[in-house]
């Protein structure tokens, strides 16, 4: 294995990519590849097996995509590449990225297969045919198995953000994948760190790698404020306006949401509050998108609610202010986002909202740009009046300097003369008047801020009281999967300890106990169950409660009356390839041995346990 610093090529057609493929790019906006696409998609085109080190915001998912679009041969409707992603909202990513890279390849159909989603509607879409198939390891080893994911006609492997998968405890699954390949493939590996397993693995079942390593550049960066708004209190909406309203040296604003149906929603809401605002989505055709993007340029328009796809290659010098009115997925998205701002030297204004639950993503992004992001007090109502009634000042005295107003001064003087009210009534009348439906002064209270917490301390008192709570963000899934942090002792104050007597209450209210068939003797820990549950079946970490660790078989506490759909992927998960084979705990085995956490760390950081027999209590 070699290691190389990238350099940026001159442009895509450099790298040896199709005309057909170089169009689409064109066509998305893609101007220059980063460095890591520079290095990677060359050597990816020649077949050869790559590691890929990177850190997230550089790029990597076209630095394999791209290559992956070029061998696909449509005719044949088999499973031609297969990407393994940590996460349902990575696999989702990589998916949508596939397709608008195939907007210039009729009948090509990739398909993300993950955790939490219908299995009907899986096993129809495989059967349909599909070239590339994205998934979560647990899932697609499920599918294997249930020779649903047939992997003859595989020419391709990418293992996505291997260092998570490892972190998450998948790597044993990987490697079960890994060995069910057909002998003749070739294989690449991403990962932003290279621990010595994920070096073990690709010395195992990599052939004479090529290896990429790029240095992550913060500078894109560097000249923009980051700032976050922890969502509470108010609606999201009402709290967008606001905080556009008294901004600071605000000229135009990209504001990002997750859905396409969410850009024409919200560009619509901002329209009707007066805003210059339009949708940018993947359903415009190239010709409307350039028409948005050159409103933009001009002044037109102020405003463009897009999503990540829409917006990518979006270079226009006035756009002083980004916004993730949705969080996203993963770092490498919000580093993307934030770049259509504060470009060539220029300064710019990144703005993020964060729910309570979301936290963890918003210190992943810290981690990942290396700057902090400081929490946004949300304007008041007197910060919002204030600037409007200066904005409606300074337009008054661009009027009173203006000639001709002889004509509306003897107007003036007639109402206050046949009203029998002084000029200055009559003029607070036409203020009054002229506010046209945004008046300069907002009527009810402020809401009560309240400190971002370590994790959301807002939970609902039962299962079912937070189905039926609704979200503040449209088009979350109702679980998540933030099995991405192991659990670490700074988290006691919303995940279990492993302890006879909790020191705090359950992380929910009511809480039903399942018995599993992993234990301590098929090497598992407890990140490893943690991760397969939020994984599989879409449940938060910080939604499941105590897990007991046996020699054969573990304990583990989950919200009661979960939907049906998360009980049936529960019952099909595997953790380190075994079938857990999930069913409520009719109780503990006599003589069993539980580990106990001892609150104290082994020298690799990690939590130490002492055996205690339940006889010994």
């Amino acid at each position: 294995m070699s290691s190389t610093e990238a350099t940026n090529a001159l442009s895509f057609a450099d790298l040896g990519l199709s005309a057909s493929l170089l169009k689409t790019l064109t066509d998305i906006g893609y101007e220059t590849p980063s460095p890591i696409q520079a290095e990677c998609i060359p050597v990816l085109l020649q077949g050869r097996d790559l590691i890929g080190q990177a850190q997230t915001g550089t790029g990597k998912t076209a630095a394999f995509a791209l290559p992956l679009m070029e061998q696909i041969d449509v005719k044949l409707t088999k499973p031609q590449a297969l990407v393994l992603t940590p996460t349902r909202e990575l696999a989702i990513q990589v998916a949508e990225a596939l397709q608008s890279y195939a907007k210039n390849l009729p009948g090509f159909h990739v398909l993300p297969i993950y955790g939490g989603q219908s299995y009907t509607i899986q096993l129809k879409q495989l059967s349909r045919g599909a070239h590339i198939v994205v998934g979560t390891p647990g899932r697609v080893m499920d599918h294997i198995e249930r020779k649903t994911l047939n992997l003859d006609n595989l020419k391709t492997l990418v293992l996505d953000e291997a260092d998570e998968m490892l972190r998450m405890g998948f790597i044993d699954d990987v490697e079960w994948i890994l060995e069910r390949t057909p002998a003749q493939h070739q294989t690449a590996l991403f990962s932003a760190t290279m621990p010595e397993q994920i070096r073990r693995v690709a010395q195992k079942y990599l052939v004479e790698p090529r290896e990429i390593k790029i240095k992550s550049a913060t500078a894109t960066v560097a000249a923009i404020r980051q700032v976050y708004w922890q969502v509470s209190g108010m609606h999201k909406l009402d709290a967008l306006t606001r905080i556009l309203e008294v901004e600071e040296n605000f000229d135009a604003a990209i504001i990002f949401v997750r859905t396409k149906n969410s850009t024409v929603e919200l560009a619509d809401k901002l329209a009707a509050r007066g805003y210059a605002a339009a949708a940018l989505s993947g359903d415009l055709n190239q010709q409307m998108r350039e028409r948005v993007i050159e409103q933009l340029k001009s002044g037109a328009l102020d405003i463009v609610v897009a999503t990540d796809v829409a917006a990518r290659g979006i270079d226009v010098p006035r756009v002083s202010h980004v916004v993730n009115y949705d969080i996203p997925y993963d770092t490498e998205a919000y580093v993307h986002r934030i770049g259509r701002t504060g470009r060539a030297g220029r300064t710019g204004n990144a703005i993020l909202f964060v729910a309570p639950r979301e936290v963890s993503m918003l210190r992943s992004i810290e981690r990942a740009t290396r700057s902090p992001i400081a929490p946004l007090t949300l304007p008041s109502r007197a910060d919002v009046t204030n600037k409007r009634v200066a904005d409606f000042k300074a337009s008054v005295a661009e009027v009173l300097n203006a000639e001709g107003l002889d004509f509306f001064a003897n107007i003036v003087s007639q109402i206050a003369e046949e009203q029998n009210v002084s000029a200055e009534e009559v003029a607070g009348a036409l203020a009054m008047m002229a506010q046209k439906g945004k008046p300069l002064q907002i009527p009810g209270e402020d809401p009560v801020a309240r400190p971002m917490p370590a994790g959301d301390s807002r939970r609902p008192s039962s299962f079912a009281e937070r189905e039926r709570k609704p979200r503040s963000d449209e088009g979350r899934p109702r679980f998540e999967d933030r099995a991405s942090k192991p659990r670490t002792e700074s988290s006691s104050d919303s995940r279990p300890r492993f302890e006879d007597k909790p020191r705090r209450a359950a992380p929910v209210g009511d809480m039903v106990r399942y018995r599993i068939d992993v234990g301590r003797d098929h090497g598992v820990q407890v990140k490893d169950i943690v991760g397969a549950i939020a994984n599989e079946a879409g449940i938060e970490s910080r939604f499941i409660g105590r897990i007991a660790l046996y020699d054969e078989s573990s304990t583990i506490e989950l919200p009661a009356g979960m939907p049906k759909e998360a009980d049936n992927a529960l019952k099909r998960t595997r953790v380190r390839g075994v079938p857990i084979n999930m069913r409520p705990d009719e109780g503990r085995p006599d003589g069993a041995v539980e580990r106990k956490f001892d609150g104290e760390r082994n020298a690799d950081g990690e939590r130490s346990f002492k055996k205690k027999k339940f006889g010994d209590r």
